[in-house]
Parts: structure tokens; C-alpha cells; sequence
């Protein structure tokens, strides 16, 4: 029996060339059963743990529409809506469809607090076919009439579970409502609790159910640790943990292509061999940035979560996780680039203050706590001993970089 492919899954041709230039060739279980049924227009329930490929399983079908049937949307409108739990997740599902639908004129426009409000309304002056976006930010535009989903054809709601552990449910409600009754509509989930299924039931019509089974996290021979550390002080402690010499080949990844780009502009600043790999570089510059950290030109590559799945490099030294990932699962796919063919690996995350939740996801979905260098903020350390590991005692303050310089501000 040959392997699915995603050829075979009935995809368009600018597609299936954007996905073989992103290393995307064998398809994953939700995709290979979600695609076809939304192919065919139907709703979708589905039920998959997140890191398993959920966002090409609803983008695909999607992009692939929006190219079948191309029409300009209104001012303010938007053909297809995305809403997930988190801005940051929202910025790589937006970073996914824009490398999935790299050559198509499909225009993504991105709705999430903690962002210019202004540009966001400025964007969605010329309509956008996609808009992905957060809750909370999306009601308020629409409330403001400056985004209408009156015409939106496709909706998703991602992580749904997560949504109501966020408190997302009333503003959920009150986005579908507005939502026009004829539309395709997929819900996304980790687990199934009463709430879920009850808002499943009200959202889709006679959906296909697709469940994938979980799959454990596992990361042999790679040792962990996270430092506390504020966002304005990440550049500083990566800079300082690359002086010393035991770092050879090591992988840092962020949560976005812009900051893949300042990140490695600044490391090249202070002498230091750096490319940097994401959804924006043309293949040919993928490949050349991939031979040379393999061949050691490049000391250090920083990467995406959408670019890493082309990385198969032996002997990285360290992987960094500069900023944690919107997925905890992505962590683990993260940390295993290291410690590969039976090799050891050592991998360092970097979190700040509004990372927290997210490191308390990765831990719970790890089964163990993460050991912690450095300083441990008061507020944590009520809930977390002191590892044995730590060069400082003291909690009870951020620390922003190594040498003692501490403040603390959220993440942008």
C-alpha cells in the first residue's frame, strides 16, 4: 500500500508546488481525512491534538476555493474567517497560508489585540479574502462595522477548547450569529468536553467527525532548561549564551518571519555566522541556508515553526527557543532537532512574562517540569521549587539578562 500523498488529495497545482517548496510531501492523518470531505463542502468536527498538522487541514480547502471561485471581497469584508485562541497562534496560521498560498493573489489579513488597531482597520478597507484573527479583536471590529463577515463563506474556529478555558465562549457567539447561515463551517479541537460538543452541534451541519489519536511527547537525551527573561532582554542572553564555545551548531527558533529576521540581523551585527530560514525565503535561498549551517558556514540558522519541518541536520549542539511556541507540541518538534541519530542535545527556552501559560502547557504536556537557570520570578515561585541547577537564588525578580539588568514588560 503506497503512503498518501498530498497530489492525490485533489489539491490545485500553484498549491501542491508551494507545498513541495516548504517540505511539506507526505501529509499528516488529520489532513489526509479532513482535506477531502472539505474539498467536497461539507462541515468538520476534528478532533486532533494540536501540532498535528490541523492548520493545512483547514487552509488548503480553503485556499483551494477562494482559487476556483475569484472575486474581489468589499471594503471591510472577507470571504473566509479563522478565529484562534491566542495572537500568537493567529500569526502562524497566517504565516502558514501565506507560504501555502505563495503565488496566488489570496490577500490574509490579520485581526489580534496587542496590535495597531489602525492598520488593522486600514487593511481591511480593501476587503481581505481571509481574516485571521483573535475573539476579542475581531468583535470589536466588527461592533465598529470596520470588518463584516456578513459575506464570509468559510469559518473556522481553532483550538475551541482552549477558547473557552480563555473565556472566548460569549464573544464565539456573538461572531457566528453574525455569521451568514449558508457557509462551510469546520471546529477544531484537542478534547470533546459538553461545552465543545453543545457549540459543535449549534455551528455545524451533519459534519464529518475526524479523530486522530494523540500521540505521546517524547524527547530522549535532550536536556532541557528554561531562563526567565524579559522580551527586551532575549537579544542580550542569546548573544551571551553564544560566547561560549560549547555552542557549535545551534537552531533558534521565533514565533515569526520579522522576528527570524531582526533576531538574525543582530547577531550578524556582533560578528556572529547567522542566516535565517522562513515562509518569505525562496527556495534556492532555503537551500543555501540549510547547506551552510550543514556544513558549519553558518554557526547559528534561525528558523520558523513553518520552516523547520526541512530541517534535518545532524550535530546541532543547541536548540533555542527564543520565543516559546503557540503550540506545546511544536516545542517538542522544536527540541528534537537536536540529540538526532541517538546523539545528545541540549535545548535552552527563553520566557517572558506573557510566555508563561505557555510553559505551563509545554510542562503539562511533557509530564515534568522544565529545570530553570537563572532568577525565578516571585509569582512563579510560589508554584515551582528551586531547581538545583540554578547559578542564582533570589525570587522574586525578572531578569533580563545574566549580568543583572531586570525589568519587566510584556511581549509585544
Amino acid at each position: 500500500m503506497t503512503s498518501p500523498n498530498f497530489a492525490g488529495l485533489g489539491l490545485p497545482d500553484i498549491l501542491l508546488h508551494a507545498l513541495t517548496a516548504h517540505k511539506f510531501t507526505i501529509p499528516t492523518p488529520i489532513q489526509v481525512d479532513a482535506i477531502p470531505p472539505l474539498l467536497k463542502g461539507r462541515d468538520l468536527l476534528g478532533i486532533a491534538q494540536t501540532g498535528s498538522g490541523k492548520t493545512a487541514a483547514f487552509a488548503l480547502p480553503i485556499l483551494t476555493h477562494l482559487l476556483a471561485e475569484p472575486r474581489r471581497p468589499g471594503p471591510f469584508q472577507t470571504r473566509a474567517l479563522v478565529l484562534a485562541p491566542t495572537r500568537e497562534l493567529a500569526l502562524q496560521i497566517d504565516e502558514a497560508i501565506r507560504a501555502f498560498g505563495a503565488g496566488s493573489r489570496v490577500r490574509t489579513v490579520v485581526i489580534i489585540g496587542g496590535a495597531s488597531r489602525f492598520r488593522q482597520c486600514e487593511a481591511m478597507r480593501r476587503g481581505a479574502d481571509i481574516v485571521v484573527g483573535t475573539p476579542g479583536r475581531v468583535r470589536d471590529l466588527m461592533n465598529t462595522r470596520e470588518l463584516s463577515i456578513a459575506t464570509a463563506e468559510r469559518f473556522v474556529l481553532d483550538e475551541a477548547d482552549r477558547m473557552l478555558d480563555l473565556g472566548f465562549i460569549k464573544d464565539i457567539r456573538h461572531i457566528v450569529s453574525a455569521l451568514p447561515s449558508r457557509r462551510q463551517s469546520c471546529l477544531f479541537s484537542a478534547t470533546m468536553p459538553a461545552e465543545i460538543a453543545s457549540l459543535a452541534a449549534s455551528l455545524l451541519r451533519d459534519p464529518v467527525r475526524v479523530e486522530i489519536a494523540r500521540v505521546e511527547a517524547t524527547a530522549p537525551k535532550i536536556a532541557q532548561s528554561v531562563r526567565f527573561v524579559t522580551s527586551s532582554g532575549k537579544q542580550a542572553l542569546l548573544a551571551e549564551l553564544l560566547s561560549e564555545p560549547d555552542f557549535k551548531r545551534v537552531l533558534v527558533f521565533t514565533r515569526t518571519k520579522h522576528g527570524a529576521n531582526k533576531v538574525a540581523e543582530r547577531l550578524e551585527a556582533t560578528g556572529v555566522q547567522v542566516d535565517a530560514i522562513h515562509g518569505n525565503k525562496s527556495q534556492p535561498q532555503r537551500e543555501r541556508a540549510l547547506r551552510d549551517f550543514r556544513t558549519g558556514r553558518a554557526r547559528v540558522l534561525v528558523a520558523t515553526d513553518i520552516a523547520a519541518r526541512g530541517i534535518d541536520v545532524t550535530g546541532v549542539s543547541h536548540v533555542i527557543n527564543f520565543d516559546l511556541p503557540a503550540e506545546p507540541e511544536s516545542y517538542v518538534h522544536r527540541i528534537g532537532r537536536t540529540a538526532r541519530a541517538g546523539a545528545e542535545g541540549i535545548a535552552i527556552a527563553f520566557c517572558d512574562p506573557a510566555e508563561r501559560s505557555t510553559l505551563r502547557q509545554i510542562e503539562k504536556l511533557m509530564g515534568e517540569k522544565i529545570p530553570v537557570v537563572g532568577d525565578i520570578p516571585a509569582e512563579t515561585y510560589q508554584s515551582r521549587p528551586q531547581s538545583p541547577q540554578n547559578r542564582r537564588g533570589g525570587p522574586g525578580r525578572w531578569q533580563s539578562r545574566p549580568s543583572g539588568q531586570r525589568g519587566m514588560r510584556s511581549a509585544a
